[in-house]
């Protein structure tokens, strides 16, 4: 008896973790040879350490064949090519794309199912976000542009800081400029300080999609929408811009580098006594530090590589002022023969109202022109809500317009300018004089 159990036991011993395995060719073949040598079933059983009911099932078969999922009926069957596109569009979301089964297709299935089916696509679409296509550009070409931000104590206070970080896409210079904010005036200015380190300009700015620079940049089609003050800057330094794809910023990957090792290296444990300390610091580390490590990509100094290949192929500067004070606005002329800039009012002559016009800004004067033609010139307004006026801008307004009205039958009065808060400024006798008498 106590044979048995031991017996038994050891049976039990031997079994237990196989029986939750799943059988190999081996063990098929084991099976079939045992058969042949006259083995019953229970024995080879035994032997194997496996279930009666599977030595049955596989010598039925007469061989050994791989696990194969029970067939079952696609509730999205013939719809790949849909799923893949809405997948894309939609970003991988698949509980938004079950709700555009139900909306488009009138299919109601569960999210697990939507998740089975876009299971390959994800991985495709991991696979494709995570790829890089390493690509150099020639001397002299480009200049990738990012911010990035990163507390940093100063003067004894953690203070959150703006690091514009400009790499030149062929011999690796970094600019770093220091700000307290990031909006559009803070990207031109470190634009136009990389152009004064470097001491030229590149053919083209590369950027990412920052609301203050892109107006629109359609994921699909590749449209791409730049802001107009933006546009100006470029026409001004004859640089043409240019967008990374969205969410794919990993195209610009030499300047998302160049901001983790600004972070890790320029800044990351230092703390500075004044915001001054900082910028000056960055100096100190441009020149000392970034421009001449051996780059690991390029195997060179960058300020080596720069000084060989890359500074003759940038565009002079030209003595050209910087853009803030150049400035190119869109205007509509309003029926008071104005255009409004910085709350003043400028003349514009009157046969121009209604129509869109061109006002440049520039060292302290004030040019409208429309297709090249200059309508009107001005010296900029000081202080606020202000009405700078040239009177040969009206002339013949007041009497051709008394003369029109009364062909129409209309006996309004013809309103003269007005300034922002409603009062009159000029009286329509002044306006008479300034044209040569009344009607």
């Amino acid at each position: 008896m106590e044979a048995s159990r031991t017996l038994a036991s050891e049976r039990i011993e031997r079994s237990a973790p196989e029986v939750q395995q799943m059988e190999t060719p081996e063990d098929v073949a084991e099976m079939l040879r045992l058969q042949g040598l006259g083995w019953g079933t229970r024995s080879i059983a035994r032997e194997l350490g496996i279930s009666r009911t599977t030595v049955c099932r596989w010598l039925k078969r007469g061989a050994w064949e791989p696990y194969q999922r029970p067939a079952r009926d696609r509730a999205l069957e013939g719809l790949d090519e849909w799923l893949r596109a809405e997948f894309r569009r939609h970003r991988g979301n698949a509980e938004v794309l079950r709700q555009e089964l139900k909306a488009q297709k009138d299919l109601e299935v569960s999210l697990r199912t939507v998740e089975r089916a876009v299971a390959p696509l994800r991985q495709e679409l991991h696979a494709e976000a995570k790829a890089t296509v390493r690509f150099e550009t020639p001397p002299g070409r480009q200049l990738q542009a990012d911010f990035g931000q990163m507390t940093v104590e100063i003067g004894g206070v953690p203070t959150l800081v703006h690091l514009a970080v400009l790499t030149l896409g062929f011999s690796r210079r970094i600019y770093v400029a220091a700000w307290p904010c990031e909006r559009q005036a803070q990207w031109l200015q470190s634009f136009e300080g990389a152009f004064r380190h470097f001491a030229g300009v590149p053919q083209e700015l590369l950027l990412d999609n920052a609301r203050a620079l892109v107006l629109h940049h359609d994921v699909r089609t590749r449209e791409v929408r730049f802001h107009p003050n933006l546009l100006a800057f470029c026409q001004h330094w004859g640089i043409r811009p240019r967008a990374c794809a969205p969410y794919r910023a990993r195209t610009k990957g030499k300047d998302e580098r160049g901001v983790g090792y600004v972070k890790r290296n320029a800044i990351a444990g230092r703390s500075f006594a004044s915001w001054q300390a900082l910028e000056a610091h960055l100096l100190w580390w441009m020149r000392e530090v970034a421009d001449v490590r051996i780059h690991g990509t390029t195997g060179e100094r960058p300020l080596d590589r720069f000084a060989r290949d890359e500074a003759r192929a940038l565009q002079p500067l030209r003595d050209r002022p910087p853009f803030s004070q150049r400035r190119v606005l869109q205007r509509r002329v309003q029926s008071d023969c104005c255009v409004e800039v910085d709350t003043h009012r400028y003349s514009v002559p009157w046969a121009w109202v209604g129509r869109e016009v061109t006002v440049e800004l520039v060292a302290g004067e004030l040019r409208v022109t429309h297709a090249g033609r200059e309508l009107a010139r001005h010296r900029v307004a000081a202080g606020s809500r202000q009405w700078v006026h040239d009177p040969a801008h009206f002339d013949g307004l007041v009497r051709g317009a008394q003369a029109a009205r009364r062909a129409l039958g209309e006996q309004e009065e013809i309103s003269a300018p007005r300034p922002v808060d409603g009062t009159l400024l000029r009286s329509l006798s002044e306006y008479e004089a300034a044209i040569g008498g009344g009607a």
